[in-house]
């Protein structure tokens, strides 16, 4: 069973003011969660976690992690104005971009920001902007890599690398470092994604030794020692009540005995740790709260809600799980089966199918769980619906609107040539 971090009362108390659809997020939580996880890595001295903006990129919660000693994580021209205009300097931006227009290379450059560079391909695009833009390769740099095949552990972990759109194969990756030192890079990091949402304690150790392995080859082939490699994401939530959360602590041992079996015990024990986090940092602590409309019966029940995919569209998008509890009636024995559903015109618009819920009225007022990273982020206005607004359950009990609700006027803001008046 998930327990929301608001109750009915509270919840009834904010819609007064702010009514729903909105997402709020526990500032408590946050705070703890990024605490937990450095102090997990606490023993790699040069450890940064890099926040994935794009998992919620909201400037109320990147102060919060900044505030918490995370950097930024960015993948476009917009995220990183955004962690610059949040306090983020270069040395805590980290650019993972793909097919990467000029103008953000440029701009990654400018804020001193570390490129991790996608494509081996894009070294030439590089090479090229200095001619044109006036470029400089900075000093620092990564590589994305993609080992190709199939990342398997036993029967918990099994994605595939090679069906991935990102990274370079194990050759350009150790090519792209002879070549970049041609162009005056002098230190290097190296970085990986192999699997997402793995709810496991054992992929990131799996992860952290294939790649320290390969920093090991990489200083025999190139004579380059890494100065940092970064994990990226992958760690998990528990989505399911069912499910056992990944334990950071276990992790992030398991990451340490790795490390100095493997960097430590050859020589290589300076070499930096990143992550990038997105998803296990805000997840769980985030809430879209939706107020229940209408029950229709036809060769199932449904449950319309004032909410719909434009606000999460994880459900509808990879028919992914997301818990929902019915305030006031989380004890309630009473129980039918039901799908929520939002209000667009397409069939794909549920947030839950054939769910097991206490009996739901008109009026009700439920809470879908984990919806802090890649909910509001992933929203878009299809049937010209409004994105909601998000708000902060702050640490001393107060709530403080972090978003306002979009309005009709912002949706015609951007047209030319139409008089909304």
């Amino acid at each position: 069973m998930k327990t929301p971090f608001v109750t009915k009362n509270q919840l009834e108390k904010i819609t007064e003011q702010y009514p729903t659809p909105f997402h709020i997020y526990d500032e408590k939580g946050i705070r703890e969660k990024a605490r937990a996880l450095n102090k997990a890595f606490s023993w790699n001295k040069g450890y940064k976690e890099f926040f994935a903006v794009k998992a919620t990129p909201t400037p109320a919660i990147l102060k919060i992690l900044k505030e918490e000693a995370c950097g930024a994580d960015c993948a476009s021209y917009v995220e990183l104005l955004m962690a610059d205009k949040c306090g983020f300097d270069g040395a805590n931006i980290m650019f993972s971009s793909n097919d990467t227009p000029k103008e953000e290379f440029l701009l990654a450059k400018k804020l001193g920001a570390t490129i991790n560079l996608d494509a081996y391909e894009h070294i030439a695009f590089l090479s090229a902007l200095t001619e044109t833009d006036d470029f400089e390769f900075p000093k620092t740099m990564s590589l994305r890599y993609n080992p190709g095949g199939v990342f398997a552990m036993g029967t918990k972990i099994m994605d595939n690398p090679e069906d991935s759109k990102f990274g370079m194969t194990h050759e350009q990756l150790l090519d792209g470092i002879l070549q970049l030192q041609k162009y005056g890079v002098q230190h290097f990091g190296i970085h990986s994604f192999l699997a997402s949402n793995t709810v496991t304690n054992d992929y990131y150790p799996e992860l952290a030794r294939q790649l320290f392995e390969f920093a090991l080859e990489i200083r025999e082939k190139t004579g380059v020692t890494l100065d940092f490699i970064n994990l990226s994401g992958g760690i998990g939530v528990n989505y399911r009540p069912e499910e056992v959360e990944n334990d950071i602590a276990v992790i992030g041992d398991g990451v340490r005995r790795v490390y100095e079996a493997t960097l430590t015990a050859n020589g290589m024990g300076q070499v930096k740790i990143f992550t990038e986090l997105g998803r296990f940092m805000l997840a769980p602590h985030g809430l879209l709260a939706t107020r229940v409309l209408h029950r229709k019966k036809t060769y199932r029940t449904y449950i319309g809600v004032d909410a719909s995919a434009v606000n999460l569209m994880r459900p509808a998008f990879y028919d992914a799980y997301h818990h929902i509890t019915v305030l006031g009636k989380e004890n309630e024995t009473a129980r039918e089966i039901v799908d929520v559903t939002g209000s667009l015109c397409e069939n794909n618009d549920k947030f839950a199918k054939n769910r097991s819920l206490p009996v739901i009225e008109p009026g009700d007022l439920l809470v879908i769980h984990d919806t802090g990273a890649h909910g509001f982020s992933m929203g878009y206005q299809y049937n010209a619906k409004l994105r909601s607004a998000e708000l902060l359950l702050k640490e001393d009990g107060q709530v403080r609107l972090i978003r306002r609700a979009e309005k009709p006027e912002d949706y015609f803001a951007t047209i030319e040539g139409f008089d909304f008046e």
